[in-house]
Formats: structure tokens, sequence, C-alpha cells
């Protein structure tokens, strides 16, 4: 009946012209999405380490933003940045059952390059290039005091607080420790002592919170202090310890303050590196 009531009515040839352009042209349709599909898949697979750098890319651009229009720079974008990074570390590993985190996915297999040892090891020693050492030097025996006491005071008050949490093996309580020091230093020193991967996020965490704490109260606390000079600044960047949290807390009290904080807070992922993973790990075992 169908095809009778279709002959019964002949279409002209405009009608017939209209009905194959628009049936074409779903199909060519289809047929480009399809291909563009195809090319986005492959795209991915291919080149998961340029994807993962864009994303991050994003991601802190993103941050920036979000930092400048509604914190006014008084929390800083890197820990914004890492604030997100972990809820989509999170997210990835609840989708895919995974504990790669986003990089589970296959289209963002890339950051599980990106956040390996090599390009963090290598983002470290870039961070330790960036120091003059002729300017350090000006901070004087204060400033090498400061920054000691910077690592082992923030590692021990780490290590109390995982201890009254339950942690009681020396690998878990010094990684919490070096959290505490730096949210570098935790994941590092993890990693050189073959922690647990929980452990090693509850550092990073861990060393965030103090970058946020910092950045937050340094301006409330500047006048208090005496942070109104380079001298002062550096003593403070020693003691504070996260490059992130005072260089966003003295951008908030004096820009012209953070180029001194920053120099010897930089110290800090490398001190700690150093010490964390050896010396205080030792003396930490042997009490634990």
């Amino acid at each position: 009946m169908a095809v009778r009531w279709w002959r019964s009515r002949p279409c002209s040839r405009s009608a017939c012209a209209s009905r194959w352009s628009v049936c074409s042209g779903g199909w060519a349709a289809q047929r480009v999405t399809e291909a563009l599909a195809s090319v986005a898949a492959k795209l991915l697979a291919e080149q998961s380490l340029l994807i993962a750098f864009a994303l991050v890319g994003a991601l802190m651009g993103a941050s920036a933003l979000v930092s400048r229009m509604l914190f006014r720079g008084r929390i800083h974008a890197s820990a914004i940045a890492i604030l997100a990074a972990l809820a989509l570390a999170w997210w990835g590993g609840v989708v895919t059952g995974g504990k790669k985190g986003l990089a589970d996915l296959p289209a963002f297999a890339g950051l599980a390059l990106l956040g390996g040892s090599m390009l963090r090891d290598f983002a470290i020693v870039s961070t330790a290039f960036e120091v003059d050492v002729g300017e350090a030097r000006k901070a004087g025996l204060l400033g090498a005091v400061a920054l000691l006491l910077g690592t082992v005071l923030p590692f021990a008050v780490g290590v109390a607080v995982a201890w009254s949490f339950g942690y009681r093996d020396a690998v878990s309580l010094a990684t919490l420790g070096a959290g505490a020091v730096t949210y570098i230093v935790g994941p590092v020193t993890g990693a050189a002592l073959g922690a647990s991967s929980p452990v090693m996020a509850l550092s990073i965490a861990t060393g965030v919170l103090k970058a946020v704490l910092v950045m937050v109260m340094t301006p409330v606390c500047a006048r208090a202090m005496g942070l109104d000079n380079p001298r002062s600044a550096m003593i403070f960047g020693g003691l504070a310890g996260t490059v992130s949290g005072v260089a966003g807390g003295l951008a908030a009290t004096d820009q012209r303050l953070v180029p001194y904080g920053a120099l010897t807070a930089t110290f800090h992922t490398g001190l700690g590196c150093l010490l964390c993973p050896s010396i205080l790990f030792l003396a930490l075992s042997r009490l634990v």
C-alpha cells in the first residue's frame, strides 16, 4: 500500500530534488560527524601527553581567573588549581574504579606521564635553578636558621598530627610530616619510601592546606611580624616554606617583598626532599 500510495502521487522535480538533497545532506553530515569523532579519538590516543599539557594549562588559566575575580589574589592560583586537580582525580577514580584518577580514562592517559616521577623531579630541579646564590647570601645566618627550622618544625608537627590520627609506621608518618613542609616534598618522600597512594594524597592535601593558611594569614599578621623589609621577608619565607603561600601572602601585603620571600622559600623544596626521606626518616624510625 505504501508503494502504491507513493506511486499514485508523483512528485514534481523540485520536490524530489529537495527530498534528495535533505537525505544526502543528512547522510553527509553523519559521515562528517563520524570522521571527526574518529580523528578526535586518534588524536587523543596518539597525542595524550599534549592533551595533558593542554588540560593542565586550561586548569591553571581557570584557577588564575578564579583567584583574581573571586579572591582578589589573596588565595594563589596554584592552591586553587591543586584543589581542583585533587577533586578531578577523585572523580576520575570514582568513575573508572581505577587507581590513577583521570589518567584511567583513555582520553587523559597522558596525565600518568605528566604527573610521573620523571617530570616531577625535573620540575623540582628547575625550581632550584631559579635561585640566585649571590642574592640568597644576603639573608645571612638568620635566613639559614629560619630555613632549617622551617623544614624541621613543620615535619615534627605533621608527624605529631599523623600520630594522633592513628598512624604508627615510620613511612606514613614521614610522608605526612613531609607534606607539612610543602605539598611537593610530601609525595617525593612518599615515593622514595614506598608509601601508599592514600597517604601520599593526604600529604599533598596537608601541604595545600598549609599554603592556603599562609596566603590568608600573612596580610593579617604582617604588621605584627614586622614584615615590611626584604630581610624580614627572607626570614619569613624560610620559616613558612611554601613558595605559593609565601608569594600569595606577600603579594597581598607588599608586592615588592615577593622576590625576597620566594627566594628562601624556594630552597625548602630541595632541602625538604633531601632531609625528609633520609635524616629525618632515620631519626623518626629510631623513635617509633
